[in-house]
């Protein structure tokens, strides 16, 4: 995979890899931008919460799970000196559909952890991660 990003001015990039879809880059005014698109570390933890989505959605959908709505949220603590760095990360997975088997969504979750997801597997190196499942 190769990734690129371009610089437009100030502090705004547009950044794009193999896939050729386009994805803004920005920071605050205070900072020197425009407000005009994703801070670069809110990438990483999007890209967590859909790598370890999509993990989870097709793993569920082969155990025959009926989901209805699915959301991974990513909550991020980072240290308050420079660099920045993620500090804890907790990923929440919360599911709604019929009769929801937690053991089925417990079991897909552990798969994507600890064997699918490459986003865990580099992140968990230098931070910790903890997971959370909410069935609704």
């Amino acid at each position: 995979m190769d990734a690129k990003v371009i610089w437009k001015n100030k502090m705004s990039f547009d950044g794009t890899s193999d896939s050729g879809f386009v994805v803004p880059l920005g920071t605050d005014p205070e900072l020197g931008g425009d407000n005009d698109g994703f801070r670069p570390l809110e990438l990483f933890a999007i890209g967590l919460g859909g790598c370890t989505g999509m993990d989870v959605v097709s793993i569920l959908a082969k155990k025959k799970q009926k989901i209805h709505t699915f959301e991974v949220k990513v909550h991020v603590d980072k240290s308050t000196d420079h660099p920045k760095v993620f500090t804890k990360v907790e990923v929440e997975y919360i599911v709604s559909g019929e009769d929801i088997d937690r053991a089925a969504v417990e079991r897909a979750v552990e798969l994507s952890v600890t064997k699918y997801c490459p986003a865990q597997a580099m992140l968990s190196k230098s931070v910790p991660i903890t997971h959370k499942i909410t069935i609704k």
